[in-house]
């Protein structure tokens, strides 16, 4: 028997109806939320008296909103059985092949990617922006370093937090990889050496050594850096670029103290380094805590990252780069080396979203949610699993009892789960006593997997020592 969602439950989701004709605000309020998945898909919407008596609306006015969400692709009939929701086109075409394992279904629990599903405000962004295009038809459309208007809202962003910021000093990128890989472009020599922290996010620790660099490893863990042995290293290598996480680190979920940030600002400018400071996640600050001062304010000379990936969605392929003024002409070489500029509709949408707030509240409250939910589930399934429960982010970093982790994501493929063990994050090999849990899926996907992976866990544990599995990637890491 399919679930089905009850009006009360609809009703409290829909809100105020946006104004207008009722039933385009019904159809459209609900498109949203079947969209982002706060309603799931294939569950059985209210009859259209219940749902038109629920919400005081006329029973024509629900029916005009239904028929209107089966035209567009997020509902469907069942004769004799009700209204079902939907996506257009299905929802297994919402997958990338790259990122699941050939032949995954619907079924599968990806939990390799920690990226969330779109909040409603991105919708409503995207319906904004095109609104905004026309007057931009009657130009060329090329923005190499970025559409003005949304220059200017990131750079207000970070004068709010404390670092003045013109809106020249903004490159647009199509995300903070690609921001990163600029940069690496435009300032590597032919052969050098790159300080990365370990574990680490992995396709940036690829992308280095991809430019040729030499990586060396900067400890780090769920309390935070070795702030001794990275600046021994730093001493002894002087590295030409340094790859830093400080907020919410992914994947250990660790912040770097303000005093960290001072000492290690200062240490690698008197070095010469190149530090790219990767704040992707600096706005999923969960519990409502003050975070420290942006890097950048100890170092004048660093080269910050950021994206609408992780606080908006992964479709949303923004990001840019806030640089120093004497670098900016390299970079803006190195950027149309590679391509012209980010859609405008895109930028469009950003900057709308931006103007709003760095991340949406009720992305902030769904996120707090799924963590809250994921810490409980883990604890409570996995007792001998250790991990430093983050304050913010998208992840959990688990230490096991002893080695496994790539044995488990092997085993766990076979319950359809997608695992990424902790070698994947590792910059010189390693860390296969832990694993990367994101709690970006549905709190109910959550439990599921976490079910299947202490099942996993539990039938290893039983068949003796575990067996060295050389860890494979099918595909990106997020």
């Amino acid at each position: 028997m399919k679930e089905a969602i009850s009006a009360r439950r609809v009703r409290e989701l829909l809100g105020p109806l946006p104004a207008g004709p009722a039933h385009a605000g019904l159809s459209d309020t609900l498109t949203l939320l079947i969209g982002d998945g706060r309603i799931p898909l294939d569950v059985r919407l209210p009859s259209e008296r219940i749902l038109a008596d629920a919400l005081g609306l006329s029973r024509t006015t629900v029916t005009r909103a239904y028929a209107t969400l089966r035209d567009s692709g997020y509902a469907h009939a069942a004769q004799g059985s009700g209204t079902f929701t939907a996506v257009p086109g299905g929802h297994e075409r919402a997958h990338d092949r790259v990122l699941v394992p050939g032949g995954a279904g619907e079924d599968w629990i990806d939990l390799s990617c920690a990226a969330d599903s779109a909040p409603a405000e991105v919708m409503a962004a995207y319906t904004a922006a095109l609104s905004e295009l026309p007057a931009y038809l009657g130009r060329h459309g090329y923005f190499p370093s970025g559409l003005p208007v949304l220059q200017e809202a990131i750079a207000a962003r970070y004068t709010a937090r404390g670092l003045p910021t013109e809106p020249e000093q903004i490159v647009i990128t199509p995300g903070s990889l690609t921001a990163a890989g600029v940069v690496v472009r435009a300032l590597a020599r032919q052969r050098g050496h790159a300080l990365a922290e370990s574990p680490t996010y992995p396709n940036a620790a690829e992308m280095l050594r991809a430019a040729g660099l030499q990586l060396h490893e900067a400890p780090v863990d769920g309390h935070g850096w070795d702030t001794a042995g990275i600046l021994d290293t730093v001493r002894q290598v002087r590295p030409d670029f340094a790859y830093l996480i400080p907020d919410f680190q992914n994947p250990t979920g660790a912040v770097m103290t303000a005093a960290q940030r001072q000492q290690l600002g200062q240490a690698l400018r008197a070095h010469g380094t190149h530090v790219i400071v990767d704040e992707t996640h600096h706005a999923l600050a969960l519990d409502g805590q003050a975070m420290p001062p942006p890097f950048a304010a100890s170092n004048p000379d660093a080269l910050t990252l950021g994206s609408m990936s992780k606080t908006h969605w992964g479709g949303l392929r923004v990001g840019w780069i806030r640089a120093p003024r004497p670098l900016l002409d390299a970079l803006l070489r190195a950027r149309m080396s590679l391509d012209l500029g980010v859609p405008v509709v895109e930028q469009l949408a950003a900057a709308h979203l931006l103007r709003q707030g760095p991340v949406s509240p009720g992305q902030l409250a769904r996120l707090r949610t799924q963590r809250d939910a994921l810490i409980d589930l883990v604890t409570t399934l996995l007792p001998d699993w250790r991990f430093t429960p983050p304050a913010g982010g998208l992840m959990l970093w688990c230490e096991l009892p002893h080695r496994g982790a790539t044995a488990l994501a092997a085993a766990v493929a076979a319950s359809r789960v997608v695992l990424t063990p902790g070698p994947v994050f590792s910059v010189n090999g390693g860390l296969d006593s832990y694993v990367r849990l994101p709690w970006t899926r549905p709190v109910a996907e959550l439990r599921a997997a976490v079910e299947r992976i202490a099942a996993a866990w539990r039938r290893l544990e039983e068949s003796g020592p575990l067996s060295t599995v050389r860890p494979r990637r099918a595909g990106a890491v997020f």
